[in-house]
């Protein structure tokens, strides 16, 4: 891409002098010795870089920076000056000039500093498209649905989006999409320039759920040989989404709360109040209710939760969103698999809409991606879905009485059983290393042991 840079000068000499060197290096030069002429020119296009005087003939340097920071925030603006003063140059800096040059300069030095400028304009315009990859991503199109329940939905993620709301508590079964739901919220609203940040209470002990969320000081615990900011600290202006908050160990759960109550807390093993400005999202599956009733969760902390709850549909009452559903997954695997497949026939559509989806939105996303897979045509038909858990088979191995075969046994294979075992109780748990643990019967420290072992951590 040609970089276009803006030459703000009225000496014709100088103009002369930058375009040449300009050109020589390939850019599209345009050139401008009034404020009015600068103007005009800014109405014509964008530019990668201006180069700006300090004095023209119908305005000052500052006054036109004042302009041009309002057409174009980002625009990447070096000064240049006969009369350098101090305060011009703080001047100039404050209302966002990227350099300050005096006249008369040295052109390596000219150079040194537009080439720092241009990986700003390049830093500056990769953002921009993150921003706005990311925007498109996680817009409000990107959750599907047109039963009235999910419009409903939508126009509550509006509402919640543009408020200034500090907790919002999202409730639904597994697989309803939570946390989709999370990040469409941060992106959509006026903290989308700011970190989003996802970390999912099951997946760490107490202690170290407590560090990662609040942090540590240096020498807080054996292992901590620096300060570390938590995910609240680094957060600050954007949003934290709490994910299975319904399993918050207790003793977390009154730090939480002194957390939301007052936005302020002590990273682990420090004396010092901070005070952050977050957006909490939390979400859970669970009954929150009985879990008070069994003492397992805090009765305050739920208040302080729930003063915006949005319920999440299960997709069994969802209507014929299970049919959009299917279909997008279906664009999407078929792309992603370089497959045929176009469409779902008659039949499989009525299997899908006839089945209870316990595991929601994210069970018929897995299926759809198993069915385009496996599909030999460009139809899916009933022979590729495969619906519910296949039933739990009950393995008793006889391992006292198992003999050495004659022809000996490779432990290499036994090495990759364990590995395959690993990565489906992964699978399985949705990366929950402590449900994964359970599921193989391991304590949680085996289980990252094997997990490093393999590669897998």
């Amino acid at each position: 891409m040609t970089i276009r840079v803006l030459i703000i000068e009225d000496e014709s000499l100088i103009r002369w002098s930058l375009r040449q060197k300009f050109e020589e290096r390939g850019y599209r030069v345009t050139e401008a010795e009034t404020g009015k002429a600068a103007l005009e020119a800014l109405d014509t296009g964008i530019y990668d870089l201006i180069l700006l005087d300090y004095r023209l003939p119908d305005t000052t340097g500052l006054e036109l920076l004042r302009k041009l920071r309002e057409i174009d925030p980002d625009a990447v603006v070096i000064m240049m000056t006969a009369y350098s003063t101090i305060e011009s140059a703080v001047e100039a800096i404050k209302l966002g000039a990227f350099d300050y040059l005096p006249k008369p300069f040295q052109m390596d030095h000219l150079l040194l500093t537009v080439d720092k400028a241009l990986a700003t304009t390049q830093l500056r315009r990769e953002v921009r498209e993150l921003r706005r990859h990311l925007q498109n991503e996680f817009g409000i199109d990107s959750i599907i649905g047109q039963h009235p329940s999910m419009l409903k939905l939508f126009d509550m993620i509006r509402q919640v989006a543009r408020a200034g709301i500090s907790t919002v508590f999202l409730r639904g079964e597994t697989g309803t999409g939570k946390d989709l739901v999370a990040r469409v919220i941060h992106h959509t609203s006026d903290r989308a320039a700011a970190p989003f940040v996802n970390i999912t209470c099951t997946a760490l002990s107490e202690s170290l759920l407590e560090s990662e969320l609040f942090g540590h000081e240096r020498g807080a615990f054996t292992d901590a040989k620096t300060q570390k900011k938590g995910l609240f600290e680094l957060a600050d202006g954007g949003t934290v989404f709490l994910d299975e908050v319904g399993d918050m160990p207790p003793a977390l759960q009154a730090k939480l709360l002194r957390f939301l109550e007052e936005r302020r807390f002590r990273r682990v093993g420090g004396t010092k109040e901070i005070c952050v400005d977050v957006r909490v999202i939390a979400a859970t599956n669970r009954d929150l209710e009985k879990s008070i009733e069994q003492g397992q969760f805090r009765r305050d902390l739920m208040y302080r939760l729930n003063v915006v709850t949005i319920y999440l549909p299960p997709l069994r009452a969802r209507g014929d969103d299970v049919r959009l559903l299917a279909q997008h997954f279906v664009a999407r695997f078929a792309k992603e698999f370089k497959k045929p497949v176009t469409r779902i026939s008659d039949e499989a559509y009525q299997m899908l809409c006839n089945y209870s989806w316990p595991g929601n939105v994210r069970e018929l996303r897995n299926v759809i991606e198993r069915a385009v897979l496996l599909s030999k045509g460009d139809v899916i038909t009933p022979d590729d879905i495969v619906l519910g858990r296949p039933e739990p088979h009950s393995w008793e191995w006889d391992l006292e009485n198992f003999t050495l075969p004659p022809e000996g046994f490779d432990f290499d294979k036994l090495r990759k059983l364990e590995g395959q075992l690993l990565r489906q109780a992964l699978a399985r748990t949705n990366n929950n290393q402590t449900q994964a643990a359970k599921l193989l019967n391991l304590s949680r420290d085996r289980l990252r042991y094997r997990l490093q072992k393999h590669g897998l951590l």
